[in-house]
């Protein structure tokens, strides 16, 4: 059976897949795709206590919000 980190596991990659997939038009909406990807995959790594990958994915999820920022501010 699959459990929820698991399942958030399968899901935030999904999303990072079709992030990057997103045209460079759709800058805000790929930001949005990453955070929440991001969050998913950190879940999951938490879950199987894989510490450079939480690291890696806090990292992800940091530098998309940053852009994201960036972009509402000009």
């Amino acid at each position: 059976m699959l459990n929820i980190f698991k399942f958030l596991g399968i899901l935030g990659l999904i999303l990072i897949i079709s992030g990057v997939l997103i045209k460079k038009r759709n800058r805000k909406t790929r930001d949005y795709i990453y955070i929440v990807g991001g969050i998913f995959l950190t879940a999951y790594s938490y879950y199987i206590k894989d510490y450079i990958f939480i690291t890696l994915q806090i990292i992800f999820v940091v530098v998309a919000l940053y852009d994201l920022i960036r972009m509402h501010k000009s």
